[in-house]
Formats: C-alpha cells, sequence, structure tokens
C-alpha cells in the first residue's frame, strides 16, 4: 500500500521522504537541531529546501556539528575555507548570518533563555494544527516571532523563512489533509 504524503515531497529523493516522514512538522525540543535548522531555513533563501537538504550532511561537517561556542569564533580563514566549500551554498551574507546567529545565540542562552523556551512559548508549548486551511507562506505569527528573532540580533530570520522555519520543526501542522503524517487525520 502506498503512503499518501504532502504533494511537496519529491518522492524520487529518498532523503526528502525521509524528512518528511520523520522531521517535518515533528515538534522538537533538541537544541542544537534548532540551531541548525533555523541556519538552515535562512541558507535556503532564494534556493529550494531540497537544495539544502542535499547538503545538509554537508552543512554539518562544515559547521562543526552546528557547535555555536566554535561557529561564533569563526575568523576570516575560516570564512574563507567555508566559501570555498561546494558541499554547501557560499554565499558570504549566509556564511557570515550563521556566525552572527551563533554569536546571538549564545547571548541568549547566556541571559538563561533557550531557543525551545523562545519558540515554544509562542504556541504555548503546542504545535497549532491548521484546519483545511491553505498552507501559508507566512502568517501573523511567524511576523511577530520574525521581528522578536531580528531583535535578539539573528539573521536571515524574515517571516516566510520563520514560518519554514515553524514548520520544519514541529511548530505548525501543515501537513497536507490527505497525508499520512497529519494530525487532521488522527482526530
Amino acid at each position: 500500500m502506498t503512503k499518501i504524503r504532502c504533494g511537496w515531497a519529491n518522492p524520487a529523493n529518498p532523503l526528502y521522504l525521509h524528512y518528511h516522514d520523520t522531521e517535518w512538522g515533528v515538534p522538537c525540543h533538541d537544541e542544537t537541531r534548532l540551531f541548525e535548522m533555523l541556519n538552515l531555513e535562512g541558507a535556503q533563501a532564494g534556493l529550494s529546501w531540497e537544495t539544502i537538504l542535499n547538503k545538509r550532511e554537508n552543512y554539518r561537517a562544515a559547521f562543526d556539528q552546528w557547535d555555536a561556542d566554535k561557529i561564533a569564533a569563526y575568523d576570516a580563514d575560516k570564512v574563507a575555507a567555508l566559501l570555498a566549500d561546494p558541499g554547501i551554498v557560499r554565499n558570504r551574507l549566509k556564511v557570515a548570518a550563521a556566525i552572527t546567529n551563533a554569536q546571538a545565540y549564545l547571548r541568549l542562552r547566556a541571559g538563561g533563555g533557550s531557543l525551545d523556551s523562545l519558540l515554544w512559548d509562542y504556541v504555548g508549548g503546542k504545535p497549532i494544527v491548521r484546519d483545511g486551511e491553505q498552507r501559508a507562506s507566512k502568517t501573523a505569527l511567524s511576523d511577530r516571532i520574525s521581528k522578536d528573532l531580528a531583535k535578539l540580533g539573528f539573521k536571515f530570520v524574515g517571516s516566510t523563512i520563520v514560518y519554514a522555519y515553524m514548520q520544519g520543526i514541529g511548530m505548525v501542522d501543515d501537513h497536507d489533509p490527505a497525508c499520512f503524517c497529519s494530525k487532521r487525520r488522527k482526530r
């Protein structure tokens, strides 16, 4: 029996299917993954998620498994190495944003916060399940989170990027109603 998935999940790409089936829309509370996904969603700007997903393991290696302490201390030599790495998107602004985001994240943590508590407080700790609504590219909530993240010093956190991030980390269940992963089907 064939599983019915969201229309965007490329059936020809096993990485994409695995991501759809096991990660997208699944609530995440792991700090490292939350930090990783924030940066990967930013790296996606102007590109497809599939492009970034196909490079995710390269990103993990290039960015020290998303260790914010290490990334925050990257120097010009490390930036040059990243910009020469064909395994990632070699965009100077996106590489700089990852470093800036690491610094902002460390400030957040130094102040006693975490991405987990910051993000999940917006939704009362429970994912938003979109009932019969058309999948959005941004919402009033993603606008608000985008502005708040920017105030904290994060980069590449526009509302559309933040909404994709919310979907990816499970703050929003935006699976198609017929998709086997949809919470709407399980009610």
